[in-house]
Formats: structure tokens, C-alpha cells, sequence
């Protein structure tokens, strides 16, 4: 679907809870920490742990998806679905799976309420439930609710901005604890005061080491005097936590983007993550380091046609992508808009963000999925991967027609933008338009039901991608012959949400629409 719709500067605030005792940081930006361990490479993770499936949001499976035959089994992820005019206006949180096939799901169980369940991957059986105290911010598309494996733990969003972790989750009994980027003894000392005024507003990160990281706002008075921003818990429990308004340097900002899962560097050193000012405002991309969460660079976003400030909403999920060469792409709004016909813009930037590289021409509620170029039989380029973002041209908004597509771009080839002639985007490798026609749009002979999603799984072993439409359909997207070479009907369409699609540990493919998570395969 398309988009229609008082921090303090005075002290540092880069808090870490060591023990009992408070550390504050100095002023001056940090150091790169040479003893950080790597980041395992995106193509080795076993399962699908992540929000994209891995810290640099990559959503490459390690697996090969198993043919789109039958629906193995389906269970809500919404009990409460809220429907506007046919559709749900909610990010939801993307479905985990362990090594070992347990597929772990966010679930909303009423207006704001939420749970994680446990299933068994071969038959859909629970189980097991985890309670949470977690509260959604308010945002006209409803946030996402989204956990992190790692290991044998999984890491759970709860209410005051803390963390439940459960051990052992493909066991019914595991043992829960719970952390507290602003220590344990603040929380339980006025834990009324922190549930009701911090809550989590992005998918939490993990990287090898098993440190988290994740956005939280504060929206009202805590004993510590809280302020917006980034926290980390570290493997051992330490938490840290930067203020929005400190790591930017800016005091009009308010927050991590809602929404915005922090990515992590190949080599784990660095995090990336976009802070802004408010509801379509305007913001920056930020590169931390990821051992002090000190700033090495800060980047106001820009629109590529217009040199305005690139406009950033609550309503996107646009995550940081970070390549297989270390370049950075992250998806923003257009400014004015809709000036490029809701499409945004995918905004390219080299590792430290120093240098602009070639804009792809969607980025609107969008991250980016890596695919190796060897998987494009007909590319004949210089890059070594490319990128798949949907590329919706939505009926009615400017220029567009409802010609909505998928797309596999080259980041370092131009060509001319379908809207603005002067601007030179990523050039298209592939693209491809759905085929149930919009009845919406009656004067737009050619308009079709649009590609809502905010991530697609990317299938190297079958060199085809993964996507649902807002059709009701699950498709296979062959690269080779360009085509829909596999699809399912998972429901009659519509009812969709802004949706991942996953692959499991067995290669069951994973899709939700109409408020149900459907798995799939042979």
C-alpha cells in the first residue's frame, strides 16, 4: 500500500549500566574497538533468526525454498485485526526459525497486546506461549512487534523498553530472565513509571557476539530522566543507551526511526541506524560504533531530485542493508511529496557514509534484499551482487500508472529515472509486474494489485526471490526466466499488511497476509 495518509541537549547521556554503578562517557567521539569480533557472514546463518534474516538485513537464505505446492499449516499473528477500507495498516513483526525448525511468531492478541508462540515447523503444532508486557507506539500504521534469536536465546521486545530472553527455545520449558539497558535496580525501584513512558519502536539486532541493540522511545518523565534513542545490551548483560538528540548533535530530533532495524557492519564494528524529528519530518543515517555507540558519522538525508531534505514517516519500515562490500542503502520519502509518486527513494552510501553513491528509484517502506549477480543469468555488469526492492508506481499519486513491479537493480549502473529524467538511478536488471489487475483504479487500464511488503526472501539455491502480493498470492520469482514460474493462493486478497516473507530451516517458505501466517512448501 502506498503512504496516504522535548529532548534536552544539557549532558551527555550515554548511560552504561555496569553492576550497580553509572558510567558516563565523554564527549568525543570514539575510537573503532580493533578487538571486535566479525560478523559471520549473512549466507552462513543457519535458520532465520532476524528481522531480513541477518544483522546486515541481506534476507538471503541459506537453504533452498522448497516448491510452492501445498499449505502445510496457518495460525493467526493478529487476533484483533483492525480493517481500513479492505486493508490493515500494521507492520508485523517477521517470523524467526531456530536451526533445529521451530518457527517462533509475533502474534498480537488485541488492540495492543502481544505475544511470541513456539511451533513445531513440520506440522504447525505448539509449542509453547511467552506472555509480554510490550506496548505498540502509536503510529498510523501500527509498529512492528519483532524479536531476535541468537543461539539458544531469543531476545523479546517487553513493556519499559526491557528485554525478556528465553532460553532454549525449541523446548516447551525454558527459563525467561529479564534485561535492562538502564539497569535492573532503576527498573524495579518505579517500574510503573518506566512501563508506562519507555517503549521499544524497532526490531531488536543481534550480532555474533549476542549483543543486542534496538530503538526506544521515551514519552513521558522516568526516574533517570530517559531521552530517545539507541540502547545496547551486551552479551553479559551490560546495557549503554545514546540519546537521539546527542548521537545526531541535532536538538529537533526525537528518535530512532520507527520501525528501523539497527544493521550491523560485515566485520560487526560499525551499526547503522536512521533518527528523525517527528511524524514526516525529516532525519539522518548514522553510522555508531557498535562497542560504545559513539557517532564516526552522521548524515542528513536528502531527496536525489529536489536536494530537500528527505521526508521520513512513522508509517515506513525501511531498515539499513548493508552490501556484501560494505556499502549502505536505506530507503526514504520523497520531499515535497509526492513528487515521485509515493515511490521515495533508496538512498546508496559507501561504508563510513562519506561518499553518495547512485539512488535507487523506490525506497518508500522498503529494505533492499541482496542477490548475488550470479544468480542473473543475463546480467553481464561489473557488480558482484545486486539489489531486489519492490517498484510499485502507484495509480493516482503524479505520474503513476498502478504498473506495479518488482524489481533487481545494479547499485553502479545509471540509467534515467521513471519520473524524473535528470536523475540518474540504479539501473534496472530485471523487472516484473504483478498480474491481478486493481479494480480500484477503473481509468488505469493497466494497473495491478501492488507488492506490499517491507522485505522478500531471496532463494540462491533456486536463483529466484520470494514475495507476496496484496492479491492474496504467494510467488516464486524465477530469475532465470524472468518469470512467475510458482505461485499459491493464500487468501482472496487484500487484508494485507506491510508483510515479510521467510525461509525456514527445512525450506518451508513463510508468508502472511490477511492477518495469517501461512507456511508452505512440497
Amino acid at each position: 500500500m502506498s503512504f496516504i495518509a522535548q529532548s534536552t541537549l544539557g549532558r551527555i547521556i550515554i548511560l552504561a549500566i555496569l553492576g550497580l554503578s553509572a558510567v558516563y562517557a565523554p564527549p568525543a567521539v570514539a575510537q573503532q574497538d580493533s578487538t571486535s569480533s566479525a560478523e559471520s557472514s549473512s549466507t552462513e546463518v543457519s535458520g532465520w533468526p532476524s528481522h531480513a534474516h541477518d544483522a546486515q538485513h541481506s534476507a538471503r537464505s541459506s537453504v533452498a525454498a522448497q516448491p510452492l505446492s501445498n499449505t502445510h499449516w496457518s495460525t493467526p499473528v493478529d487476533l484483533h485485526p483492525e480493517i481500513t477500507s479492505g486493508e490493515i495498516l500494521i507492520h508485523y513483526g517477521s517470523p524467526l526459525v531456530t536451526p533445529a525448525n521451530t518457527v517462533i511468531v509475533p502474534v498480537k492478541t488485541g488492540k495492543n497486546s502481544f505475544r511470541v508462540e513456539a511451533h513445531n515447523g513440520s506440522n504447525g503444532s505448539l509449542i509453547w506461549t511467552q506472555g509480554t508486557s510490550y506496548q505498540a507506539p502509536s503510529a498510523a500504521f501500527t509498529p512492528s512487534f519483532s524479536p531476535v534469536l541468537h543461539g539458544n536465546k531469543l531476545f523479546v521486545p517487553d513493556g519499559g523498553g526491557t528485554v525478556l530472553v528465553r532460553e532454549n527455545p525449541d523446548q516447551a520449558d525454558g527459563k525467561v530472565t529479564r534485561l535492562v539497558f538502564y539497569g535492573a535496580q532503576n527498573f524495579n525501584e518505579a517500574p510503573r513509571a518506566y512501563n508506562e513512558n519507555i517503549q521499544i519502536n524497532t526490531p531488536i539486532t543481534a550480532d555474533a557476539n549476542g549483543d543486542v541493540y534496538f530503538g526506544f522511545l521515551v514519552i513521558g518523565s522516568t526516574p533517570i530522566e530517559l531521552q530517545s534513542g539507541l540502547a545496547k545490551i551486551t552479551a553479559a548483560g551490560n546495557g549503554s543507551w545514546i540519546s537521539a538528540t546527542f548521537a545526531t548533535g541535532d536538538i529537533n530530533v526525537q528518535k530512532v526511526n520507527m520501525n528501523c532495524a539497527p544493521a550491523l557492519s560485515l566485520d560487526g564494528r560499525t551499526l547503522y541506524v536512521g533518527m528523525d524529528t517527528f511524524d514526516f519530518g525529516y532525519g539522518y543515517l548514522l553510522a555508531l560504533n557498535s562497542t560504545t555507540l559513539q557517532p564516526i558519522n552522521v548524515v542528513r538525508l536528502t531527496d536525489p531530485w529536489s536536494g530537500l531534505d528527505s521526508t521520513i514517516t512513522d508509517e515506513t519500515s525501511a531498515t539499513p542493508t548493508v552490501g556484501p562490500d560494505g556499502d549502505v542503502y536505506f530507503g526514504v520519502l520523497e520531499n515535497p511529496f509526492p513528487s515521485h509518486n509515493d515511490r521515495g527513494w533508496l538512498l546508496h552510501f559507501n561504508g563510513d557514509l562519506t561518499q553518495i553513491k547512485i539512488p535507487g528509484s523506490f525506497g518508500w517502506d522498503d529494505t533492499a534484499s541482496v542477490v548475488d549477480a550470479s544468480l542473473v543469468p543475463s546480467y553481464h555488469g561489473s557488480s558482484s551482487y545486486l539489489l531486489m526492492t519492490k517498484y510499485n508506481n502507484y495509480a493516482g499519486i503524479g505520474t503513476g500508472d498502478g504498473v506495479n513491479k518488482l524489481a533487481v537493480l545494479d547499485p553502479n549502473a545509471p540509467m534515467e529515472d521513471l519520473v524524473f529524467k535528470n536523475v540518474s538511478v540504479m539501473k534496472d536488471v530485471l523487472t516484473i509486474k504483478g498480474v491481478t489487475p486493481d479494480p480500484n483504479f477503473p481509468t488505469f487500464p493497466h494497473a495491478v494489485r501492488e507488492w506490499c511488503i517491507n522485505t522478500a526472501a531471496v532463494d540462491p539455491a533456486t536463483k529466484s526471490i520470494l514475495a507476496n502480493s496484496e492479491d492474496g498470492t504467494l510467488y516464486r520469482w524465477d530469475l532465470v526466466g524472468n518469470k512467475f514460474s510458482q505461485r499459491i493462493p493464500l487468501t482472496s486478497g487484500i487484508g494485507e499488511a506491510y508483510t515479510p516473507t521467510i525461509i525456514g530451516s527445512d525450506g518451508t517458505a513463510y508468508a502472511i497476509n490477511d492477518a495469517i501466517l501461512f507456511a508452505i512448501g512440497h
